[in-house]
């Protein structure tokens, strides 16, 4: 009885042991909040639009949340261990600029239902990531490049970026700077759409 006992025993310690190093507290996740209601006012007309997947490099295709540390080696970025992204910036940037596009009053499509003779926008990410200068100073950086088609004809190229201070130094300043980040971007790829986008 007591060999049973000691193997039982065993058994229920070793499951104690797997159960608490099973348990690990979900990570924290960031979005970019709600659109501001001052947005849309500012923001010039524009004419129907079709608006393709945002692409991305692969090392940010997830959504991890990266920074780098520019006064040791700006060329490794690192993700935060316990915070992520709702979703990969690149879809964070996408759903961004939909939702500002439509407050804006101008008519969103997906690239599956472009309409002829709706102009495409294309949209390459390059960088979406805190850069510390400084142990307690970073700044959210992103960097995109546009490009608006007419079927297969290019119409017009640029490429934008955003920077802005994070108020504290970790993930969630670095969240609350990008919201700074995609909205001046997005300001200025708006002020741009509305002079090369096609009028009809």
């Amino acid at each position: 009885m007591s060999a049973i006992l000691k193997t039982l025993s065993s058994f229920l310690a070793i499951a104690l042991i797997s159960g608490c190093a099973s348990k690990v507290d979900a990570p924290t996740q960031y979005d970019l909040g709600p659109l501001p209601a001052a947005a849309a006012s500012a923001a010039p007309a524009l004419p129907a639009v079709s608006v393709a997947d945002v692409n991305a490099p692969a090392w940010l295709d997830n959504s991890m949340m990266f920074f780098r540390l520019a006064y040791a080696n700006e060329q490794q970025p690192r993700p935060y261990a316990s915070s992520r992204w709702t979703m990969p910036p690149a879809q964070l940037f996408q759903q961004r600029l939909k939702a500002r596009l439509a407050q804006n009053g101008s008519a969103v499509l997906a690239m599956s239902d472009a309409a002829l003779n709706v102009p495409l926008l294309r949209i390459d990410m390059d960088d979406f990531t805190q850069t510390f200068d400084t142990p307690s100073h970073s700044v959210a950086t992103l960097q995109v490049r546009a490009s608006l088609f007419n079927g297969r004809l290019l119409l017009a190229q640029k490429s934008f970026s955003g920077r802005a201070d994070a108020p504290s130094a970790d993930a969630a300043g670095a969240a609350r700077a990008f919201v700074g980040a995609n909205d001046a971007v997005i300001g200025d790829m708006m002020a741009w759409l509305a002079t090369v986008a096609p009028k009809k």
